[in-house]
């Protein structure tokens, strides 16, 4: 995620949007911190139309069908996986692969479907971790895919990594 905001799928983010994505969030943590209403950004669309693109489909598919009945506490269909502006920046700052030689000595599985958007970040990960590891890419998956279809989800493979290194 923190590479996404960033930088966008396939580093299509510049440093000029980057800080203006900053600025928008500065003067909206403005707004909020004198009373104003909170302001919520991206996340999934609410209807889909012919201009939708392939990664809206696929995640309305999830997150607005009864495929997703999960809805946190206090969220409602129009908050939910929409952060709010003045926190989505937040994510500029999270950057879960420093520091992954720390980790990565243990064994690491990688898993990511052969379709999904977020693959690159999957690549990334594994390219930068350790020697004990492994990169499964799920044939003909999405990213969503790997949240509940059960009959894709590489689950002989999860088994055999974690009861080969789990002690």
């Amino acid at each position: 995620m923190g590479a996404a905001a960033r930088n966008g799928l396939n580093h299509s983010v510049t440093l000029d949007q980057r800080k203006a994505m900053i600025d928008t969030a500065v003067a909206q943590r403005d707004v909020e911190f004198t009373g104003g209403p909170a302001e919520y950004t991206s996340g999934t669309v609410h209807e889909l139309t012919t201009e939708s693109t392939p990664i809206e489909r696929e995640f309305y598919g999830f997150y607005r069908t009864q495929r997703s009945a999960v809805t946190p506490e206090g969220a409602t269909p129009e908050t939910t996986t929409h952060p709010t502006l003045s926190s989505n920046v937040k994510f500029l700052n999270f950057h879960p692969f420093n520091d992954i030689e720390t980790v990565s000595p243990r064994p690491m599985l990688f898993v990511t479907g052969e379709n999904a958007h977020s693959r690159e970040f999957s690549e990334e990960a594994f390219r930068l971790a350790g020697d004990r590891k492994e990169l499964v890419v799920v044939s003909g998956a999405g990213h969503v895919d790997l949240y509940d279809r059960t009959g894709v989800i590489p689950f002989d493979k999860l088994t055999t990594f974690f009861q080969t290194n789990l002690r």
